[in-house]
């Protein structure tokens, strides 16, 4: 299957062409996203399936396991294709008891570019987002010294592109004045629609945002109303959320995470779900 097979077509990160449909590798580490996979060779052919469809954009960080996932994705594709494109994040590492305390000064945000070229096998990093805020989400204050680092590290040749993750549109504003942004990576699906305005804002300018937890947030009430559509169009809600996502804006790429090749296929197709104008106004009735 040719990467313009895939749902969404393609879009451009800066100079990289990838595949709006692309997959996250967070859920490839152990439980709580710590440790070994349970299923090693299992990862690896999730891995490898995801390439063989055609999906030119692969998300990790370092911080998942930590240095599981990167360590997977080296041993399962390494030496890369030509087409595919590694997204890692850094500004958070993890404690023993599983949580992720940031990791943005200076000194670890290079230890961190560090290690992911490392276990990744790379000499330059295609993308990095910094990850701002903390688990309960965004929190206001000036990113200028931790992006002006990874800027920093961009002019020093080890990173071609940078992006910002869990960010305010503030902070969006502040990272472009230090160094051009091709991507925000923040919480956002059907329920979740606080930033439909920078989504918007980011689209005029030719900017990716890639959601995470594209299926997160969502009452009782607001399953059944997407449960409706799904039912109607003989779907799994997740197929239409997925699907929902890419009509949104064509600037939103899809990283959605599984550690299973028979899931990952069915989110393939599910994405590719044609949504009429009637299931679009349903499902946008949901998070407004």
């Amino acid at each position: 299957m040719s990467s313009t097979s895939l749902p969404g077509g393609t879009w451009t990160l800066g100079d990289l062409t990838v595949t709006r449909f692309g997959y996250g590798a967070m859920q490839l580490a152990g439980p709580g996203v710590m440790g070994p996979p349970a299923d090693p060779d299992g990862a690896l052919a999730v891995l490898r399936e995801a390439v063989a469809l055609g999906v030119t954009h692969i998300d990790t960080s370092d911080a998942y396991g930590p240095h599981v996932t990167n360590g997977l994705i080296r041993a399962a594709l390494h030496p890369y294709p030509e087409a595919l494109h590694i997204v890692t994040k850094v500004g958070a590492t993890r404690d023993p008891q599983g949580g992720w305390p940031p990791a943005r000064q200076p000194a670890e945000l290079r230890r961190a570019v560090h290690e992911n070229l490392t276990n990744l096998g790379l000499d330059v990093l295609d993308l990095v987002n910094l990850r701002l805020g903390d688990a309960q989400g965004p929190r206001p204050g000036s990113l200028a010294e931790a992006f002006g680092t990874l800027a920093a590290l961009r002019r020093e040749g080890l990173i071609r592109h940078l992006g910002v993750s869990n960010a305010t549109a503030e902070q969006v504003v502040e990272a472009q004045q230090i160094a051009p942004v091709v991507c925000v990576q923040n919480l956002y699906n059907l329920a979740y629609r606080q930033d439909d305005a920078l989504i918007d804002e980011l689209a005029g300018q030719g900017v990716a945002y890639v959601p995470f937890f594209p299926l997160g947030g969502f009452s009782p009430l607001q399953s059944a109303a997407l449960s409706a559509v799904a039912t109607r169009l003989d779907a799994t809600p997740m197929s239409v959320a997925l699907a929902w996502l890419l009509h949104r804006s064509p600037n939103v790429l899809l990283i959605p995470g599984t550690s299973s090749v028979a899931h990952l296929r069915e989110n393939v197709v599910g994405a590719g779900l044609a949504l009429s104008a009637e299931d679009l106004a349903e499902l946008d009735k949901i998070g407004r």
